[in-house]
């Protein structure tokens, strides 16, 4: 059967679903099935979930948890969290509890400047475009004053446009660099909006505009959060040691590249979780902080430790331009409730709570690696996943529960175990 379609967003969802099962898959009543089974049994909510893109078929669920008893600037959170991943949850909920018998976590929002540029070709004299610029500048900015009207109300708007000569690094190539304030909102549509009103303001038969787009990288849009206490606290035997393995385990990730991706994906685990649960863009998120990471032209940590006068301080700044109004966050059902567990936070608040968990994260994986080893605490949540692979029968996963609670998890040993015991 023909795999390329024509029209195809124009076909009803049962059509679409039919034209999928009949041509990719062997067991098309399967397929069906299994596609329906996680449909809504709220027609309004399902709805609501097939506009939010096109040629929806079906809805991808990932498990909603919460971690409690953070303590963030000595206000008590509970922090929802979507996420795949066994371990993050829990990791996250024991190190909460952990700080917040030792001062809680502090944070504190640097900057909230975000980014967008007009990118354009020019083939001219170098002071022509920069008299070009300053003559137009102000009527550049007044070409956005229907867009940023609100916006302006609510504090924020365009701050600066900039002309910048990037011809060193590309031939004729120049940009409008302009800087924004979008109080709680992400701002990627209004950034946007601005980006080409000015652009159509700017052009003329000598400067090609290229494209007109926000950036994500926004290194001045950052969030500090900490946590600190007497070495002496971390640990209850050998802390001083503890606490140095800490300190180089952090210091490795701070000078290793191939150890500091892996050690900020730890600390992504927590943020896009929490960023997902209130729905925000985690994409943007994830490549706004790996640039970051990179800015000194070496990948780095994203946190930092010291150890001075017997006092252990870990910390992470990091870029989060997040949105608590617009976008998904007014329109889906359960990033407005992760939202109003939250206490309704401002952006900067929610900058503050994401930060937190990255950190919380970090400082999991670790105070794990330094002691027991990742695996130990990982691959006993695993286990549960591992059994649900044998579909193994309650009787057996009682079993299995109890033989490994205290022994080495790994996948291969579970299956020896599960398939030695099906034998007797």
């Amino acid at each position: 059967m023909k795999k390329t379609i024509t029209g195809f967003s124009k076909f009803s969802k049962q059509e679409k679903i039919d034209w999928i099962v009949n041509t990719f898959f062997d067991d098309s009543k399967v397929a069906k099935e299994t596609l329906s089974q996680y449909w809504n049994s709220n027609q309004v909510l399902q709805d609501l979930h097939d506009d939010f893109i096109e040629n929806t078929i079906s809805n991808f669920y990932l498990p909603y948890g919460v971690a409690p008893n953070f303590v963030i600037n000595n206000r008590e959170y509970a922090v929802p969290m979507v996420v795949e991943e066994s371990s993050v949850v829990a990791a996250a909920s024991l190190v909460a509890k952990f700080w917040s018998t030792r001062g809680g976590f502090k944070a504190t929002v640097l900057s909230t400047t975000k980014i967008g540029q007009v990118h354009f070709m020019f083939d001219g004299g170098v002071e022509e475009l920069k008299d070009y610029f300053e003559t137009t500048k102000s009527s550049l900015i007044a070409a956005t004053d229907s867009i940023t009207k609100n916006m302006r109300t609510r504090g924020g708007g365009i701050l600066d446009i900039e002309l910048r000569n990037k011809t060193s690094e590309l031939d004729n190539y120049f940009q409008l660099h302009v800087t924004f304030e979008t109080k709680d909102s992400m701002g990627a549509n209004f950034i946007n909006s601005c980006l080409e009103a000015i652009a159509d303001e700017f052009r003329r038969d000598d400067i090609q505009i290229v494209m007109s787009i926000l950036s994500n990288y926004v290194p001045d849009c950052v969030v500090r959060a900490e946590v600190s206490c007497p070495v002496e606290k971390l640990y209850q035997e050998n802390a001083v040691m503890y606490a140095q393995k800490f300190k180089q385990a952090v210091d490795i990730a701070n000078v290793e590249p191939h150890r500091a991706v892996t050690h900020n994906k730890g600390i992504m685990n927590g943020i896009d979780a929490v960023v997902l649960a209130t729905g925000n863009d985690f994409r943007a998120i994830e490549s706004g902080a790996h640039a970051y990471a990179l800015k000194s032209g070496s990948y780095k940590s994203l946190t930092n430790c010291e150890i001075e006068n017997g006092i252990f301080k870990f910390w992470i700044e990091i870029p989060l331009a997040l949105g608590t109004v617009g976008g998904l966050t007014g329109i889906h059902p359960l990033a407005k409730l992760s939202l109003e567990m939250l206490g309704n936070p401002s952006a900067k608040e929610l900058m503050e709570i994401i930060a937190v968990a990255g950190l919380a994260q970090n400082f999991a994986a670790l105070r794990a690696l330094t002691t027991t080893g990742i695996q130990h605490g990982h691959m006993k949540m695993h286990l549960s996943n591992i059994i649900k692979q044998l579909d193994a029968s309650e009787e057996e996963k009682t079993y299995l529960l109890n033989y490994f609670e205290n022994k080495q998890v790994s996948h291969s040993a579970v299956v020896a175990t599960y398939e030695k015991m099906k034998k007797k």
